[in-house]
């Protein structure tokens, strides 16, 4: 009797015990479940300006509270979207990294809305020896002839200022730091900036400043050249000054005058003229 109690007891137990294990599993799975959200991440480096497709994107589980605003739950919904800027591997895609659905993929892609896209030739020393990169800010230098008639002398005065480097050559990559000499370098401009370079470079000679990611300075300047370079010449000495000429007045030669003699009567005159 006693042992069929603790066996009894023991039954009771052991399927409390089950019930426990498989009512705590299922809350385990259940808040789990909850706490977690599907994000879409990059599977591969992505480059700039190329369009996503479903063998660049995969779903993973993020924490709910810590997904990034933007992200997306579905790859189906970035089939074709092109990137702005480039992905790592395994980073989050947000809308603020994409262009404007139906942009095709290409550096046009990543062009600023407004703005526009021209290349100038550069070389070893115009490039800045190749430190500019895409991503990067130039000021932009001219050096030509100051107007002035015929004494006209050589200027150099920045045109430009901020201009953001969006290619060298055909490579478009931001997350390359080593230098590349190259013969062109694409920039992006305002329409009015396109118009003052393009002139600029028929006019003059141009050359690349590099200047730091986040200054957004603007200063004003009047230009170089060889008086401001090397300073004003010293003023000639005077001249000796010329003792002044003294006119002497010569006495007048005597007037000839005509003369002729007149009868009248008995009496003669002589009248000159």
């Amino acid at each position: 009797m006693k042992n069929s109690r603790a066996l009894i007891m023991l039954a009771m137990a052991m399927v409390a015990g089950l019930a426990a294990v498989v009512f705590a599993s299922k809350w385990l799975i259940h808040t789990s479940s909850s706490a977690v959200t599907p994000v879409a991440v990059a599977i591969d480096d992505v480059n700039l300006g190329q369009p996503l497709n479903t063998n660049l994107v995969r779903t993973v589980n993020w924490p709910t509270g810590s997904v990034p605003p933007g992200s997306f739950t579905d790859t189906k919904s970035l089939e074709g979207r092109v990137v702005r800027t480039s992905l790592a591997r395994g980073e989050p895609v947000l809308e603020s990294k994409l262009a404007p659905i139906g942009t095709k993929g290409g550096l046009s892609a990543v062009i600023d809305k407004g703005d526009r896209a021209i290349t100038v030739r550069v070389n070893d020393v115009v490039g800045v020896a190749g430190f500019a990169l895409p991503g990067n800010y130039v000021d932009v230098i001219v050096n030509t002839q100051a107007p002035g008639g015929n004494d006209q002398q050589s200027i150099s005065k920045i045109v430009l200022e901020r201009i953001l480097v969006l290619a060298v050559a055909q490579q478009v990559s931001r997350d390359d730091t080593q230098p590349k000499v190259v013969n062109a370098v694409t920039l992006q401009v305002s329409p009015e900036q396109a118009e003052k370079l393009d002139l600029a470079r028929s006019v003059g000679t141009l050359s690349l400043v590099l200047r730091n990611q986040i200054d957004g300075d603007k200063l004003k300047t009047a230009g170089a050249t060889k008086l401001t370079l090397l300073g004003a010449p010293p003023a000639p000495p005077p001249a000796p000054a010329k003792p002044a000429r003294v006119h002497y007045a010569a006495g007048k030669p005597p007037v000839k005058r005509d003369c002729v003699g007149v009868l009248s009567g008995v009496a003669g005159s002589l009248e000159c003229f």
